[in-house]
């Protein structure tokens, strides 16, 4: 195990750093977008409730099939991971968020407007900072989940340890199979775990210190 390392030490730390790399864009995309859309539909109980079974439902579908289904549209590469990684990403997320910015309390937004703040700036001073903690929860979530899902996306000739994975299942019994195997799994936790360390890092960074735990 140790020789197999050393000897591919460069291709293996390159292909963690695009499967780090994957992971992160597309999670700051997914955010972007998560955010977003409940920022339309939480002030609805249909479209909240809408938007929470999207999320249930979505995350029931396979990835596997879901990356197998994006091939023939897409082709091979990192088109059809970023897709996968970023719709799996964003399920998490937005139902956070819709929790998140529902639960603030009605007399803190009118406090808000009472005081001249626009329906925008509402949102984006008072509203997303007060419901961040419970949004980076679900980050936190997506991120760990969707580390999983960026190597299967190697099937699709995705970047990332997922290529070690790959090949090793295809060469079982065979040299160092379950080396390239081992690889690519404790790669991905260890890649799961760096990333968690850095969000939390980012709560401490960027929740207000009055509703910090």
């Amino acid at each position: 195990m140790l020789e197999f390392v050393r000897d591919r030490a460069d291709q293996i730390l390159f292909a963690g750093w695009q499967h780090f790399s994957l992971v992160f864009q597309c999670l700051v995309l997914a955010t972007v977008l998560a955010v977003f859309l409940a920022a339309l539909v939480y002030r609805s109980k249909g479209l909240s409730a809408a938007a929470n079974s999207v999320s249930a439902i979505g995350l029931t579908i396979p990835s596997f099939a879901l990356i197998g289904l994006l091939i023939a549209p897409l082709g091979f590469g990192p088109t059809p991971a970023v897709v996968v990684v970023a719709f799996f990403a964003t399920l998490p997320i937005l139902r956070n968020a819709v929790v998140g910015l529902s639960g603030i309390a009605p007399s803190v937004v009118e406090s808000a407007r009472g005081i001249g703040m626009s329906r925008v700036r509402t949102l984006l001073t008072v509203e997303i900072p007060l419901a961040w903690p419970i949004i980076l929860a679900g980050v936190r979530v997506s991120a760990q989940m969707v580390m999983g899902v960026a190597a299967v996306a190697a099937y699709a000739l995705g970047p990332g340890l997922g290529g070690f994975i790959f090949n090793g299942l295809s060469r079982l019994g065979g040299a160092n199979s379950i080396e390239s195997v081992a690889v690519g799994v404790l790669g991905v936790i260890l890649l799961a775990l760096i990333l968690d360390l850095l969000l939390v890092g980012l709560g401490r960074l960027t929740t207000p210190r009055g509703i910090r735990v």
